[in-house]
């Protein structure tokens, strides 16, 4: 028989729900839920869903998501990490709520290196959240804060998250990396205005004020470590290398200076490094595969038709569909993980962006934003899962500090979406043939 738009919606997200509540991972529940419209539909044979897998691996691009995931396993495993959080001390330490401060300053600095939110709340939460526990804040107040400023590993460029979506979406990964800047940082400042409020109200102390010459120490133990952002966003917006080759760059980097700068890493440990990233590698690949199937399925039967034609009959404009695109991005990123609803969710709401004259980088930003923040929201909320459990604690403990360290993110999400200018205007001085 012929399967109906409606029908396959309802068996397509019915199935999935299904399978998600009974704790499958959500990547197998994806392809799963795929066979039984398969089954259904005269038109489709079960061969199809390995079909648009296989095609969805075909893509050059995607070999960026493992190489920036070893370059940041380099760089926590190399002690990259210490010496970040020397140099925030120096910039940050000094204000009220110091230690908060320098959590901020470091998950801005390693964002800019890993591309990848968990490895920064991994990689600073194990050091930073004793040490401020230790100089008196509360154990909630660290684990929230760790939890909340580790998104920015996928908004300040560059971005695995913005990898993929260039990929899917066609879209220049050097302008999204620009995109991404000027948000990131107003969501980095937004967070430590946040913890001066903590601090004034709870009476935390200041980490001191550091001499010229521990300054200049600090500085110099972080410099070669600073330049990798600037190899990776430079050669991308340059035009010299494509994202892959980038990511490369970035990783063999991180080799080097794990190996023969630093000489924190050894033979031994990377053994164990490459076993981290393939593994973490090979569930972030296998989870776009079916979710391109899943995709795959929703664009066959015509689901995102229904969806523009539903939204766009509402007339809401530019700014009101960005707000239902932002809302829909937030809903969805508290129960998927981040990679298959940007292959899902970013390709049905993509013609729902363009129909509404949003502009393809500003949907972007507006969509990683957006599913940045469900990486710190119950149930899937891996970085605040991560924090959690370095803090000893269990995530409805932390859900209060967690809410009130969002808002001023959540106020700088409505900037964005008001203000989209805020996204477009370095992407549009530094690589204005990214529009054309």
């Amino acid at each position: 028989m012929i399967v109906s738009t409606l029908t396959a919606c309802l068996v397509l997200i019915g199935s999935f729900a299904g399978l998600i509540l009974m704790r499958i991972p959500v990547a197998f529940a994806l392809g799963i839920a795929c066979i039984p419209v398969v089954l259904m539909d005269l038109r489709l044979t079960p061969f199809i869903v390995l079909d648009r897998m296989f095609q969805s691996y075909n893509s050059f691009i995607l070999l960026a998501v493992p190489f920036f995931l070893l370059a940041a396993n380099l760089m926590n495993s190399g002690k990259v990490t210490d010496r970040l959080i020397e140099l925030s001390r120096v910039l940050t330490g000094w204000m009220p709520g110091g230690l908060g401060h320098v959590n901020v300053a470091v998950s801005m600095l390693f964002a800019g290196i890993s591309g990848s939110s968990t490895a920064d709340a991994a990689g600073t939460g194990k050091i930073l959240i004793p040490a401020m526990v230790k100089q008196g804040y509360d154990t909630r107040f660290a684990v929230a804060l760790t939890a909340c400023s580790s998104v920015m590993g996928v908004i300040i460029p560059p971005s695995i998250l913005m990898i993929v979506w260039g990929g899917v979406m066609q879209v220049s990964p050097g302008a999204l990396f620009l995109g991404g800047a000027i948000p990131g940082l107003m969501i980095g400042f937004a967070l430590m205005a946040t913890v001066l409020g903590y601090a004034l109200v709870y009476k935390y102390p200041t980490y001191g004020r550091p001499s010229v010459a521990q300054a200049w120490t600090a500085f110099k133990g972080a410099f070669l470590a600073m330049l990798t952002p600037i190899f990776v966003i430079g050669s991308i917006v340059g035009g010299f290398v494509t994202p892959t080759e980038s990511a490369v760059i970035a990783a063999g980097y991180a080799l080097i200076l794990g190996m023969f700068v630093y000489r924190t890493v050894t033979l031994r440990d990377l053994g164990t490094i490459f076993y981290d990233t393939a593994r973490f590698a090979s569930i972030s690949l296998f989870a776009i595969g079916t979710a391109s199937a899943f995709g795959f399925m929703l664009t066959f039967f015509k689901v995102p038709n229904l969806i523009v034609e539903t939204l766009t009959a509402n007339d809401l404009g530019m700014i009101g569909t960005a707000f239902v695109i932002a809302g829909l991005f937030l809903l969805f990123g508290l129960f998927i993980d981040a990679i298959p609803t940007i292959i899902i969710l970013g390709t049905v709401l993509k013609p729902v962006a363009a129909a509404a004259g949003l502009d393809p980088i500003a949907f972007a930003i507006i969509g990683i934003v957006s599913l940045a923040f469900g990486l710190v929201t119950p149930p899937y909320g891996l970085c605040l899962l991560i924090a959690s459990a370095i803090g000893g604690l269990n995530v409805v403990q932390v859900m209060r500090d967690v809410a009130i360290i969002l808002l001023p993110m959540l106020v700088i999400l409505v900037l964005i979406i008001c203000f989209p200018q805020i996204i477009l205007w370095l992407p549009q001085t530094l690589m204005p043939g990214a529009f054309n």
